[in-house]
């Protein structure tokens, strides 16, 4: 297992756009298990989600130059790019073509190995629990929701019947009020 070193944003930043490997492999320790952890709970299958995992680093790599630290911290972007790539994988014909052709074995085993895993991944997971759980219980739901779960802004909208507007609002006071409490 690699062991997290700790590095300024602001270097760890200027080490990625400089396309230097040292900095890939930091922002990889550091990052990969919270990652996982969020794409595993959208597609719900540890292969897929190491697909993901592998096609979200790419595109963290590739678009680096594209990150704007006024716009959010890193881990945010990051987080942002590998929650999209799982929402795309799910949504994708081949996903759901692939999920409805799985026999009710499989999906039975799936379900039991994802079980077992899911109880051994949540050590590294908890961290994040417990600063969601210190949000304001309608901030918690949207986080869940939209960021762990892989809902779009407008389907929680419409879901929960909360104009779209609202829930931009309450999402933006959501992600300000994470950055007091990770800061």
């Amino acid at each position: 297992m690699s062991r997290k070193i700790k590095i300024p944003e602001e270097d760890l930043i200027a080490l990625l756009k400089q396309n230097d490997e040292k900095g890939f492999t930091i922002l990889y320790d550091n990052y990969s298990s919270a990652l996982y952890g969020v794409i595993l709970k959208i597609v719900r299958s540890e292969e897929i989600a190491a697909d993901v995992m592998q096609e979200s680093f790419v595109k963290i790599w590739k678009n680096i130059s594209l990150y704007e630290k006024s716009k959010g911290a890193l881990f945010t972007w990051i987080l942002n790019i590998a929650r999209n790539s799982a929402i795309d994988k799910i949504r994708s014909q081949d996903y759901r073509q692939n999920n409805s052709i799985q026999s009710v074995e499989n999906n039975v085993n799936l379900i039991e190995n994802q079980t077992n895993t899911q109880t051994n991944f949540h050590t590294d997971f908890i961290g994040v629990d417990k600063i969601i759980n210190q949000l304001r219980p309608e901030y918690q739901l949207l986080i869940d929701l939209i960021y762990l779960k892989g809902y779009t802004q407008a389907e929680v909208s419409e879901e929960f019947n909360i104009p779209l507007g609202t829930v931009k609002t309450r999402i933006k006071a959501a992600i300000n009020q994470l950055r007091v409490l990770v800061l």
